[in-house]
């Protein structure tokens, strides 16, 4: 491709900001002595705020408001239990008020603001009382219907299962989280909302040492998941395509190739995508493709890990 043709580098601001001092973030060497891990971002040249918290970064998308990608690590054997709080939710101090959607998106309807790194998560370690109280912040939540029925428990129960899967091996878990973002979301009180959501779970898999006790003792694997609420969104916010049957089915969740989710989100994963364990679990969609379908998971079985 010639140069000229090349999708402008994005914009990336570093913040800082009275309240928030001294937090370091997501650390992209968590899964070590696995590969490093870096924070998602965006291959078209879109402008994004890197926001860190205790043990989890946000990569804010100022012009919709929401995050584009959310990083926690996650230490199984370290996990706190901490009291959920008052609910203490707060607009960052480092981003503009209308660089981020507050408490007026979410008042007097049938939005939830959903965490998009799960409360718990984060939650660890001496510093798991100043993780909690973090991951209140505004750029931590998306509307989410408040009706996802069943889905929505396994939604955010995936952690646990891919968790419990990895504490075989090994206690550390990397999961990105965020909305799939798209030109025809709809708009409501000032932010279009978004339909979809993906998550993407990064763990270490180990390797039979007697096949190469040279080689390494354990790979990066990962799994992709993308959620639809489609039908709820435009019910709530009067679309006359609430009536259409959405192309997903209603408050589904799928597991689909970390590539698709790349695809969707417009994001740059870096090693997620070849770690995918996907692709080498599921025949191909079409002879010749090597696509996996996506899948419909009802429960923790259907997870391939």
């Amino acid at each position: 491709m010639d140069e000229t043709e090349l999708a402008p580098a994005p914009e990336v601001h570093r913040a800082d900001g009275a309240g928030l001092t001294g937090r370091t973030g997501y650390d992209p060497r968590f899964l070590a002595p696995g590969p490093w891990i870096p924070l998602p971002e965006p291959v078209d040249g879109t402008e994004v705020v890197v926001l860190p918290y205790t043990h989890f970064s946000v990569v804010q998308r100022p012009d919709r408001r929401l995050a584009a990608a959310t990083v926690v690590a996650v230490d199984g054997a370290s996990l706190v239990d901490v009291d959920r709080g008052g609910d203490d939710w707060f607009l960052d101090p480092r981003l503009a008020p209308d660089e981020q959607a507050g408490a007026e998106l979410y008042a007097r309807n049938d939005f939830d603001r959903g965490h998009l790194v799960r409360r718990r998560d984060p939650v660890w370690g001496p510093q798991a009382r100043e993780a909690n109280a973090d991951t209140f912040s505004y750029t931590n939540a998306a509307p989410q219907a408040a009706r996802f029925n069943q889905s929505l428990d396994l939604w955010l129960g995936l952690e646990d299962h891919v968790l419990a899967y990895a504490r075989q091996w090994d206690q550390r878990l990397v999961v990105v989280t965020g909305p799939v973002f798209a030109d025809d979301d709809p708009e409501y009180r000032g932010v279009r909302i978004p339909r979809r959501f993906y998550k993407i779970a990064a763990y270490l898999l180990p390797q039979p040492v007697d096949l190469d006790p040279s080689g390494e003792v354990s790979v990066l694997a990962t799994a992709g998941f993308v959620l639809d609420q489609t039908p709820l969104v435009e019910e709530i916010v009067g679309s006359a395509r609430a009536r259409e049957v959405p192309v997903l089915g209603g408050f589904r969740t799928f597991q689909v190739p970390v590539a698709d989710v790349a695809d969707l989100t417009a994001l740059d994963f870096g090693p997620l995508v070849a770690a995918d364990r996907m692709p080498g679990l599921v025949p191909a969609a079409a002879p010749g493709d090597g696509v996996p379908l996506w899948r419909p998971v009802a429960g923790a079985g259907d997870l391939l890990l």
